[in-house]
């Protein structure tokens, strides 16, 4: 049950790539460097992005991401707050409650996270993170004042979301690999996403010209093979993710995009 409950909470907040490999991530103190920009127009704020989450046959949650200004700077920076909900929905709460909330304090920029927050509830699993990221020094500390060396520009759950959606798929081959790290559950992991090809997708709210990836998964634990889990995004700047289809060790989940406002380009429909 518990599997279960992870694999809600990360299809729930649409984190596109799951982890394997995880790295050391104590060792020497890393030297600063200068903040990196990153020229993109995928997201701006005002986004809202709702979905649905169905197991099997079953409707069992729903999420929504939000986007909107941070209050102050950071080191004369702006900061952009992204904010993921992920449920349960009522007739599902008494086989698995779910109540998920994830929040980062993203440089606009840079497009990397200075504070991430994890509040999740899941079946009565309880679990709270706050990471605090020094994105000059390569280090991040932790709610218990833990320190740890990552890669610059490292992303957190959330951001990972954000930041996928920047990477440019124009002259993206079948086959190939887009691969950045994550700070996860005091680890880093690499976020790899197979290109699979094109294709036009039908769901609720219409249809869509699509790029399909495989997020390479953690074989035997959820999934049987990185096959088994699959997203469709928008073909167009926006690169939204509009349907997520797994196949899991029992049975299988589908998500879909129910609504969407406040995009920053126009969305690849076709109807």
């Amino acid at each position: 049950m518990k599997k279960l409950g992870t694999l809600l909470s990360v299809i729930l907040l649409l984190n596109i790539g799951s982890f394997a490999n995880g790295q050391d991530t104590h060792g020497v103190e890393p030297k600063s460097t200068p903040l990196r920009n990153v020229n993109h127009s995928a997201f701006k704020v005002g986004e809202v992005l709702k979905y649905k989450l169905a197991y099997g046959f079953i409707s069992a949650g729903e999420a929504e991401l939000t986007v909107s200004k941070a209050e102050k700077q950071i080191q004369g920076r702006d900061v952009l707050h992204m904010v993921g909900v992920g449920r349960s929905i009522s007739a599902f709460d008494w086989f698995f409650k779910v109540r998920d909330r994830y929040e980062t304090y993203m440089d606009e920029q840079g497009v990397f996270p200075w504070l991430f927050v994890r509040r999740i509830s899941e079946g009565g699993y309880n679990k709270e993170q706050d990471y605090k990221f020094f994105q000059n020094n390569g280090t991040v500390i932790n709610q218990k004042e833990e320190k740890y060396d990552v890669p610059h520009g490292v992303q957190d759950m959330l951001s990972a979301f954000y930041y996928a959606r920047t990477l440019n798929f124009k002259q993206a081959k079948k086959g190939q690999i887009f691969e950045f790290q994550a700070f996860v559950d005091e680890e880093v992991y690499p976020v790899r996403m197979k290109y699979v090809g094109t294709k036009k997708v039908k769901i609720g709210v219409g249809k869509f010209d699509c790029l399909v990836f495989n997020p390479a998964v953690q074989e035997g634990r959820i999934f049987e093979s990185d096959e088994d889990l699959t997203v469709y995004i928008t073909n167009d700047e926006n690169k939204v993710p509009i349907l997520v289809k797994a196949k899991v060790l029992v049975g299988s989940i589908r998500m879909e995009l129910t609504d969407y406002s406040n995009l920053a380009n126009p969305i690849a429909k076709l109807d």
